[in-house]
């Protein structure tokens, strides 16, 4: 018996070493070694430069002009054959951008919105064109919307407009509001003499919406309807001022103190980091001091 429980223990111990061995020769596979730490970086160096970006915003800008060209009937008969060229450089300079991009930051490129946007546009202009695939390679336009997140005025005023929009359903609702009362009150008033204005609430609402946007109002509908109910200014009126300035001015308001409070947000995180690094370098000059005053080992007291 005493034999065989040594000898099981010798097993364990064995099988034990083997594991460990093979767990620590998986770290070390999963860990990247010192070259490849270095490239990695200097490819993240490279992608996240400015002038990087601001090449490649460049070749955005200069490949939408070229596709708007393309659509051009006579300089594409006389310059087709290099727009075609300058597109295709172009659409090479996007997917070496996406390769580094890939080599840099790995699985973690997948993860940000706007580079899932930029492989999409990129695979679509792969496609071999054709008669129904035409329209999606002409979607490489859409590139252009990476300026939004290059410029941070422009990427302020879209994170404004999405922080408005849970806002905007209250406005929504009592804009919604107006025009059910209106529609109704037009359909009673004019829908016997007017069926092709106010026949319904649908046609009325789509006749209110029209005057809401101000186009052909009063010559179009509210002037002949005048000529046979002189007071309908009464209504048309009142109708004009509630919509395409008190509520259009809410949406307005909205947005402008949604954009205040993005701003606001995006200078407490930068007050924060900025505090933060701080933090770290104080606490590393008290580290680095005590470093200094403390006396070397083996040195004579």
């Amino acid at each position: 018996m005493g034999a065989e429980t040594a000898k099981r223990a010798r097993n364990i111990s064995v099988e034990g070493r083997r594991t460990s061995a093979s767990a620590e020769g998986k770290t070390a596979t999963a860990q990247p070694g010192p070259g490849e730490l270095v490239w990695r970086g200097r490819l993240r160096a490279l992608v996240e430069s400015g002038r990087f970006q601001y090449a490649i915003i460049g070749v955005i800008v200069a490949n939408s002009i070229v596709i708007g060209l393309q659509t051009s009937p006579s300089i594409l008969a006389s310059y087709g054959g290099l727009l075609d060229i300058l597109d295709k450089i172009a659409l090479g300079i996007f997917i070496v951008e996406i390769g580094l991009k890939i080599a840099t930051y790995r699985i973690g490129y997948f993860r940000s919105g706007w580079n899932l946007f930029d492989f999409t546009i990129v695979a679509v202009a792969l496609v071999p064109g054709g008669q129904g695939l035409t329209v999606l390679r002409t979607m490489r336009i859409l590139r252009v919307l990476r300026l939004l997140s290059a410029i941070p005025t422009m990427r302020l005023v879209v994170q404004g407009l999405f922080a408005a929009i849970p806002s905007m359903g209250s406005v929504l609702a009592l804009l919604g509001l107006v025009f059910y009362i209106f529609a109704v009150m037009a359909t009673k008033l004019f829908g016997a003499q007017f069926p092709e204005w106010f026949a319904n609430i649908g046609a009325s609402s789509y006749t209110l919406f029209q005057i809401m946007t101000l186009e052909s109002w009063s010559m179009g509908i509210v002037r002949p309807v005048m000529e046979v109910f002189p007071h309908a200014w009464l209504f048309f009126v009142p109708f004009i001022l509630l919509t395409s300035f008190a509520v259009l001015n809410l949406f307005i308001a909205i947005i402008v103190n949604s954009m205040n409070e993005v701003s606001e947000e995006g200078m407490e995180r930068e007050l924060d980091a900025l505090s933060a690094l701080r933090l770290e370098v104080r606490m590393l000059r008290e580290e680095l001091a005590a470093e200094n005053g403390r006396p070397k080992p083996g040195a004579a007291e």
